[in-house]
């Protein structure tokens, strides 16, 4: 997601800290799990959680007009874009609750076992001043085989639900076998419209105001890998997760179920870490770049034995992300597929070579598919 995106993000984050505090009235007390994996190791199903606890608001008065400057700015909206802009901005403002106890159970488990998030040190943390809480938890291969059959899981989905005081949410992490077939998307302009090479202004509005849409075809290749397990991994913040898990599930999106990962833009401003994500965002060309390196890499450490199939397209770096992680990975990458958005297949073709291209419609500085 490029520089001016994350300009807008900071200026909903910096620009507006000063009236959020009581620009909206307190609804509830939510917790997001964000949809995960587990891998085997030694006796146990080891899964990685990331969880933020927050409350939601009814948007109040005081904000109308720094939503109506944005609408402003971004031109001609109808009642529907700016609809979908105050949906879409909600996990930006929203209040992050820190030092929670959050506590978990998975359905229909007979004996009603508690957990809690380890941290690397072995701890129980509580969440930070953001809200967050990263670690993980392990449950052992039998009871999980328990789990799934107690819960008829489909392709080994497991559910589970908060129990901590206070707390409403629910969560899903897919248990994936040792051996099989893997696919790591990209979203933005690979499965998603957002017509970044279009320019900033174009990119914004597909992100926070237009009705999102799906990419033609790729849903019907996606559905066609089966067995397969999903892993989504983005360069846009986790703040817009939300929006973005209910469009690629929806009908109108109609991709499978699969984790996560995405980047931190904390934005509690008395964390240090929320400054150096600003300051990343800001400044860092190669910030996503790094990020998804990243997080692809701890993908398939984590199962050395699975194929990998990694989806992205020729608007931002993932030829460059891809070729990377085919460099350090070998074998384990079946096949590099890139949505080419630009033409690099005839402007550049040393940049898409050994990947299979799936061809798309150039998209050009300043010109959207939409008409307005």
């Amino acid at each position: 997601m490029n520089f001016t995106i994350s300009s807008l993000l900071i200026f909903i984050v910096v620009g507006y800290s000063n009236v959020l505090d009581n620009a909206y009235a307190a609804e509830e007390e939510q917790i997001t799990f964000y949809p995960t994996y587990g891998y085997k190791k030694g006796g146990n199903w080891v899964i990685p959680m990331r969880v933020w606890v927050h409350e939601h608001h009814s948007l109040a008065k005081k904000l109308e007009k720094p939503i109506a400057n944005v609408a402003a700015s971004m031109g001609n909206l109808d009642r529907e874009e700016i609809s979908n802009f105050r949906s879409r901005i909600q996990d930006f403002v929203a209040d992050s609750e820190s030092h929670e106890v959050v506590t978990f159970e998975f359905d229909n488990d007979p004996e009603d076992q508690q957990y809690r998030v380890q941290d690397n040190h072995g701890s129980f943390p509580k969440t930070d001043r953001n809200g967050l809480l990263e670690g993980m938890i392990k449950i052992p291969i039998t009871k999980a085989k328990e789990l799934l059959s107690r819960q008829g899981s489909q392709n080994a989905w497991l559910t589970y639900h908060a129990t901590s005081k206070e707390h409403s949410g629910m969560g899903r992490v897919q248990l994936i076998e040792t051996t099989g077939l893997s696919v790591i998307s990209d979203i933005d302009d690979t499965i998603k419209v957002t017509e970044i090479p279009a320019g900033a202004k174009v990119a914004v509005r597909n992100t926070f105001f237009r009705n999102f849409m799906a990419v033609p075809n790729m849903a019907k290749m996606y559905q066609a890998w089966n067995g397969a397990s999903f892993h989504y991994v983005s360069g846009g913040p986790w703040q817009l997760y939300g929006p973005l898990s209910e469009f690629i599930y929806s009908e109108q999106g109609g991709f499978p179920e699969g984790s996560f990962h995405m980047k931190n833009v904390r934005k509690n401003l008395l964390s240090a870490n929320s400054w150096k994500d600003l300051k990343e965002l800001t400044s860092n060309e190669n910030f996503t770049f790094d990020q998804k390196i990243s997080q692809i890499s701890e993908i398939m450490q984590r199962f050395p034995e699975r194929k990998f199939i990694l989806v992205g397209d020729s608007g931002e770096k993932d030829p460059e992300v891809y070729r990377e992680i085919k460099n350090k990975f070998g074998t384990q990458v079946q096949e590099i597929r890139i949505r080419d958005v630009v033409n690099d297949r005839e402007k550049d073709k040393s940049r898409l070579e050994g990947m299979t291209i799936i061809e798309a419609p150039t998209v050009i500085k300043g010109v959207s598919q939409f008409t307005n």
